[in-house]
């Protein structure tokens, strides 16, 4: 798990400064680990926070910090980029069509999959992405008209 200090000094690194408004937002994403979230979903907590925040800072920071790989930037088709910490280990999702909850899981075997496609075609692979789509389990058990 990242800490704020390891961050400062990967921001300081790359010649940038970690101003209070980046700090906002990273402390955020800090405290929620496992949330997969829009500029909007961001702007609308650290909000609360600091009430001075734009929006247009929430988009800079987060392209910024998506850019200098701190934070990964993912589209799951829902008309929005949503970021996570970016880690080194490798992990999916599965993707709630009713209620838009990302749960993230590992598996080895995918990952199994993953290196022997690499080498049977000498592709080196950089990232992959496996999304799920479908329904969670709170929605599957409330029935909705949709399932």
């Amino acid at each position: 798990m990242k800490h704020i200090d390891d961050i400062q000094k990967e921001l300081k690194a790359k010649d940038y400064k970690m101003t209070p408004q980046r700090k906002i937002i990273i402390d955020f994403f800090l405290k929620h680990p496992e949330k997969h979230l829009s500029a909007e979903d961001v702007f609308l907590e650290v909000k609360k926070i600091n009430p001075d925040i734009g929006l247009a800072t929430v988009y800079r920071t987060l392209e910024l910090l998506a850019d200098l790989e701190i934070l990964k930037k993912m589209n799951f088709d829902d008309g929005k980029f949503r970021y996570e910490f970016s880690n080194e280990e490798e992990h999916h999702h599965l993707i709630c069509l009713g209620c838009d909850e990302v749960i993230e899981f590992e598996n080895e075997v995918l990952e199994s999959l993953a290196n022997v496609i690499a080498q049977k075609h000498g592709f080196k692979v950089v990232d992959h992405q496996l999304k799920f789509y479908g329904y969670c389990k709170n929605c599957t058990q409330k029935g909705k008209d949709y399932i």
